[in-house]
Order: structure tokens, then C-alpha cells, then sequence
């Protein structure tokens, strides 16, 4: 690094004084452009990272002495964070990226941020300092996963270092700047107890969902946007044996299996000529040359709903899916069009028993008012009758009402059905307390 850091342009703004945070946002990106001049690259390269931000937290330092002798002590802090953040982060994404509080943050363009806090979207102090800067650090995500964003291509998803799924959108597409949604996961993945200290789940349903995936059953997760469709499909995943080979397959990996024999998938959009993309259908039928004993994929979508019954068919008990729907009826109506879509002229009744026959249970997972998420139906599918897929719910949410902050409250219940899967349990030497499924209310 140049020990010469002299500045040829002031880091004051020319005429009369904006204001203090539009003036604090100029100087941060005036005081990074110097300090990337100041740089020596002929010494980047022998230096770690560590050594690196010590000597631009140096060089930053000195800069905001010499050129900014209105800010206080704080506000110099804060501008030379900020530089560093810029430099080596995501720039003003850093201090939202770094909060556990935020499981969703919502860029509008760079002058609008949300983010959800405690299932509650609020609007945040964060901006970014024009389109540019905003694009700059869209680009800065994607290029560390490898993928592209631009005119040609303006929609992309990835995934940041911890694992949270990232969408944007850019300009021509989004008309009032580039749209981005970024969707956190917790560093410590949620356990089943999590859920139940969150009322989103009774012990007794958890039980009985933990049985189900020990012996082996299909089971499929539904749900809208921003339900916990992963977070469950990530709870449920805890409860597979370790000495199983699981494959698991995605679009953007979110997945966080425990066990020790994973083997991950993630499918890839097609490069700038259009060519190179391999979907969730490649990628699963080539899971069936790998000899898993479960298949878990992260999302079904499209055409390979069609060879996920198939697996589920024929020897690969106990794989897992989620899509996405309001009830558990509907995602069998969701998997029957998404079968359509495989490009085969099957009649209906083929589709239902393709389905009646590799599904065992639906689980529906809703995010209710107020923001909280609740497992409000486990569906059991029983076989056919005539051409109807036959199915009963064995566990329910039912809401009552809100309380004085807007947020739902209700009670989970037994439908009073015994499911016809505890032979299933019982065959496996997999006990539950039949009690459970008495009907009522279940308690805490």
C-alpha cells in the first residue's frame, strides 16, 4: 500500500451544505474511490485479508482526518466502517446482513429497503447511493457463486456465503431500479423444539411427523411464500438415519443436512449463448444412477414432479419434496398440473394413482396474520376412490381470531381419524401414543 495518500479533491461538497446524511454517503464514496487509488497492487497479492483491511483501515483513517474535520468522532467511525464494508462486503447490506433480528430483506431500488423483523415488515434506514452502487453489489453477490446478471440475462437467483437466497431483478425489467430479495437463514439451523416454543407446532404432531419420516414415508410440504417450507423440510430432514445415502437436489442451495452421507445438487441456468442449463429433471434423473436411498428435493416446480413419483415408485421411500399451495387438496391438484407439464399425454386417473400410490402424507404450512407460521394440516392420502384421490386430514389449525397486535391466535386440534399408516409404524418397530389421535384440542 502507498504510504502516499495525498487527495487532490476535496471531500467536502461544492456550494451550500446538503444534508447531513446525503453529505455523509458522498463522502464515504469519494473517501473509498481515493483509497482504491492509493492502493498498491503490486503488494495485494502478498498480503492476507487481514492485513489488507488493517492497511485501507489505516490509509481510511488518515483520509478522514485531513478531509473531514466537520464530522464528529462517531460519524468518522462510522464513515471508515462503511469504506470497509464497501471495499470487502456488500456495502450498506453489511450492517442487515450482520443483524439476527432480519429474516427478509426487501430492496425497492436504492432509495427503499425493507426488511422483516419478528414476522413484521418494517422499513429500514438503509439506502444505497444511486442505481450504480446498487448494481455494483448485485454484481458482487453474483459473481461469487459463479452466476450472471445484465441486460441480456436480468434475472438471477443465488445464494450468499451463509446460505441465504438471493433474487434480483435489474432494469429493463424492473422499472424503478433493480428489485432484490434476499431470504436469511438463522447460522443455527431451527430444531422441531424451536418450533414448539414458537406455538408454530404441538409435540404431539411433531412426534408423529418424526415417526412418519423414520419409516420411510413420502412425504410432501406445502405452502405459500415465506411459510417455512425449507425450514421444516430441514427439521424433518434431522430424522433420517445416518447410515442413509441422501441426494438432495435444488435451485439455490438452502438445504442444511446433518447427516453424514450427502450428496448435494444444484441445478444451472444457461450461459450467455443459451446453452449449458441443467434442471431439477436432469439433475434427479441422474440421482437415480447414484443409488440413493432418499431423494429430497428442495422445490418442485415443473416437469420433474413426473420423475420424483417415479422415484418414490420404485424404491426410494422416504424422499421429500415442497412446493407450493394453500391447502393440502390443492398441492395434489399443483402436482397433478406440474405432472402435465412433463410433456406426456397421460390420462388423469394414470396422474391420481401415480400420486395416490407415491405420496403418504401432505403437510400444509401457512404464515398467518401478525406473521406467524403454523402447521395448519397433516393429510393422509389413502388410495382412490373411483378417480378421486382419497385423503383425511389427522391433525389441524383452526384460527379463532387475532389478539391486540394484529397476530393470529387459535388452537391446534385431532381430527379424531387414526391414520391408516400406523400399520406402517408398527411393521418398522416404530411406536406412537395412540392417544394423540383422539379427537380434540392438542396441547402444549
Amino acid at each position: 500500500m502507498s504510504q502516499d495518500l495525498q487527495s487532490n479533491t476535496s471531500l467536502s461538497a461544492p456550494g451550500g451544505p446538503p444534508p447531513r446524511d446525503e453529505r455523509l454517503r458522498a463522502l464515504k464514496h469519494q473517501l473509498h474511490a481515493q483509497i482504491i487509488e492509493s492502493i498498491d497492487i503490486s503488494r495485494i497479492g502478498a498480503m492476507s485479508e487481514s492485513d489488507l483491511k488493517r492497511e485501507i483501515r489505516l490509509a481510511a483513517e488518515d483520509l478522514s482526518r485531513r478531509n473531514t474535520d466537520l464530522l464528529s468522532q462517531a460519524e468518522r467511525e462510522r464513515l471508515i466502517t462503511e469504506v470497509l464494508d464497501e471495499t470487502f462486503g456488500l456495502g450498506p447490506l453489511e450492517s442487515l446482513i450482520h443483524d439476527a433480528t432480519v429474516s427478509d430483506i426487501l430492496i425497492n431500488g436504492p432509495d427503499v429497503v425493507y426488511v422483516e423483523r419478528n414476522g413484521k415488515l418494517v422499513r429500514s434506514e438503509v439506502q444505497f447511493s444511486s442505481e450504480k452502487h446498487l448494481l455494483q453489489i448485485i454484481q458482487k453477490i453474483v459473481g461469487r457463486v459463479g452466476r450472471r446478471v445484465d441486460e441480456s440475462s436480468p434475472m438471477v437467483d443465488a445464494r450468499l456465503t451463509d446460505g441465504s437466497r438471493f433474487n434480483a431483478i435489474i432494469p429493463p425489467l424492473a422499472l424503478d431500479g433493480s428489485l432484490v430479495s434476499i431470504r436469511r437463514f438463522p447460522a443455527n439451523p431451527m430444531k422441531a423444539d424451536d418450533l414448539i416454543s414458537r406455538r408454530s407446532v404441538t409435540p404431539q404432531m411433531v412426534d408423529f411427523l418424526a415417526a412418519c419420516v423414520k419409516s420411510r414415508m413420502n412425504i410432501l410440504i406445502s405452502g405459500g411464500t415465506g411459510s417455512g417450507k425449507t425450514t421444516l423440510l430441514n427439521i424433518l430432514s434431522g430424522y433420517i438415519s445416518d447410515g442413509e445415502r441422501v441426494a438432495t437436489i435444488e435451485d439455490a442451495a438452502e438445504l442444511r443436512l446433518q447427516q453424514s452421507h450427502v450428496v448435494r445438487m444444484e441445478t444451472r441456468p444457461a450461459n450467455i449463448e443459451g446453452s449449458g442449463q441443467v434442471t431439477s429433471r436432469d439433475l434427479l434423473r441422474n440421482a437415480m444412477r447414484m443409488r440413493p436411498d432418499r431423494v429430497v428435493i428442495g422445490e418442485s416446480r415443473g416437469p420433474e414432479a413426473l420423475d420424483m413419483l417415479q422415484a418414490m415408485n420404485t424404491g426410494h421411500e422416504g424422499s421429500m419434496t415442497t412446493l407450493h399451495a394453500n391447502d393440502a387438496r390443492e398441492a395434489l391438484s399443483r402436482l397433478e398440473m406440474m405432472v402435465g407439464m412433463a410433456g406426456f399425454e397421460l390420462p388423469i386417473w394414470i396422474i391420481r394413482r401415480q400420486i395416490a400410490s407415491a405420496v403418504h402424507l401432505v403437510v400444509q404450512v401457512n404464515r398467518l396474520s401478525g406473521g406467524v407460521r403454523k402447521i395448519t394440516q397433516i393429510a393422509e392420502i389413502t388410495g382412490m376412490e373411483g378417480e378421486i384421490i382419497s385423503m383425511h386430514d389427522i391433525f389441524g389449525f383452526k384460527q379463532v381470531g387475532v389478539d391486540e397486535d394484529g397476530t393470529s391466535v387459535g388452537q391446534f386440534y385431532a381430527t379424531g381419524v387414526r391414520p391408516k399408516c400406523l400399520e406402517r409404524l408398527t411393521s418398522r418397530g416404530i411406536s406412537v401414543d395412540q392417544e394423540m389421535f383422539e379427537h380434540g384440542q392438542l396441547s402444549f
